[in-house]
């Protein structure tokens, strides 16, 4: 059974802690994660709720901005597209929280199949990519506007705000999942059809380069060993398309 996955720990964050709270199937160092019946609940932690790490409490980025970034890329891509993803039942703010309410998915991650049945997996997790290629825009980030970069480039920034992003004049930029893993993608284990990929907190219009392959291998969305390492490849592209405060004035 998968509702969402669980990421590696990324960045030397601390470890994630398992909670006995009634629902509450575990605790990581940026949200909580619950299942009611079909449902399947994600929130951010609230402040009071921070996990202590090596240097004091770890203070999750972009809390709420990626959980609703999240709820509108699942919004987009059904309005958009055929790609499965979780059925958004509802989200919004609540008491310093934000929280998002999906369809619990049934089935196995990707991960946790044996390696002849994900090249099976990966042909049809590789033609929903390039159905969302062919969604394009003259400007980066979520549908609504939300700029979270892909979690390896903000390990490296301590930038957080991204509306300066200039826009081009062109629609150069194609839609991109940025954390897709072989955690994220949910499979039935009997036929082997993908029956949702997940955790689209990271979306947006992109380059098409940010789509990095992880998902061709077992692991988080960074390199690993001698894998070319793209991250400030990314993040230099993204600080070059910050407007200036000239280029402002110039409007």
């Amino acid at each position: 059974m998968a509702g969402s996955r669980l990421p590696p720990p990324l960045c030397n964050a601390p470890q994630p802690n398992l909670t006995s709270e009634e629902g509450c199937l575990a605790t990581s160092t940026d949200r909580k994660y619950y299942r009611r019946g079909n449902a399947f609940i994600k929130r951010c932690l609230r402040t009071h709720e921070f996990l202590p790490g090596p240097q004091g409490f770890h203070v999750p980025r972009l809390r709420m901005e990626s959980l609703k970034n999240e709820a509108d890329t699942l919004r987009f891509l059904r309005r958009r597209t055929n790609i499965p993803v979780p059925l958004l039942f509802s989200d919004f703010e609540y008491d310093d929280a934000y929280y998002l309410i999906t369809e619990y998915i049934e089935g196995v991650s990707m991960a946790d199949l044996p390696d002849h049945q994900k090249d099976v997996v990966i042909a049809e997790l590789e033609g929903h990519l390039a159905q969302l290629k062919t969604l394009r825009s003259n400007r980066m980030g979520g549908p609504s506007g939300i700029v979270i970069p892909p979690y390896r480039v903000l390990c490296e920034t301590e930038r957080d705000d991204w509306s300066q992003l200039r826009t081009s004049d062109h629609l150069e930029y194609v839609f991109c999942h940025n954390d897709c893993s072989q955690h994220n993608v949910i499979v039935n284990p009997e036929t082997l059809k993908i029956a949702a990929i997940v955790d689209w907190e990271y979306a947006g219009f992109y380059p098409e380069h940010f789509e990095f392959p992880f998902y061709r291998r077992n692991g988080p969305s960074v390199a690993l060993g001698e894998e070319e390492d793209d991250t400030y490849t990314l993040l230099n592209f993204l600080n070059s398309r910050l407007e200036t405060k000239a280029s402002m004035a110039k409007r």
